[in-house]
């Protein structure tokens, strides 16, 4: 019974973001730093979804317009937008949300497995959803919204 208890306590930390109407979050761990827009160079023959690459203190990074990777049209960036830069399999990855919102803590036992498509994002991406006072909290499974052959094409950007 003790260890049951314990899992009902268990708080997990979401650096929460929007993008267009839908609230995302993530894990805070994987989280390095967020940072307002920066100057992205374009990299040729990219997939539509890769932004460019930003220089943040000299290390190369891969930027990624998470509204296109899940199938949201662009807009112009302005004040709110946000680069979120994360770690994801020992790969430093920026993506670019409309704004953030806050960090979040969560108890993981208000966490429910995905439905099929929530907001028009795939299931796949999706770790769970939470079900907050008067919204919908969309938790991203970064590791798998880019697959492996992108994964391997954002190394190869970083170069």
């Amino acid at each position: 019974m003790h260890e049951n208890m314990k899992e009902q306590n268990e708080i997990q930390q979401l650096v929460s973001f929007k993008i267009g109407n839908e609230e995302f979050g993530v894990d805070i761990l994987k989280v390095q730093e967020i940072n307002r827009m920066l100057e992205i160079t374009k990299v040729p023959n990219t997939p539509p979804f890769v932004d460019g690459v930003i220089n943040l203190r000299g290390k190369v990074i891969p930027v990624i317009d998470l509204r296109i990777k899940l199938n949201m049209e662009r807009i112009n960036h302005n004040n709110s937008t946000r680069i979120v830069v994360v770690e994801i399999n020992e790969t430093t990855t920026g993506f670019i949300v409309d704004e953030v919102n806050e960090v979040l803590r969560i108890p993981t036992n208000i966490m429910e497995p995905p439905p099929g498509i929530v907001a028009g994002v795939e299931r796949d991406y999706i770790k769970a959803v939470c079900k907050l006072d008067d919204r919908l909290l969309i938790l991203l499974d970064l590791e798998k919204v880019l697959s492996f052959e992108e994964k391997s094409l954002l190394e190869q950007v970083a170069e």
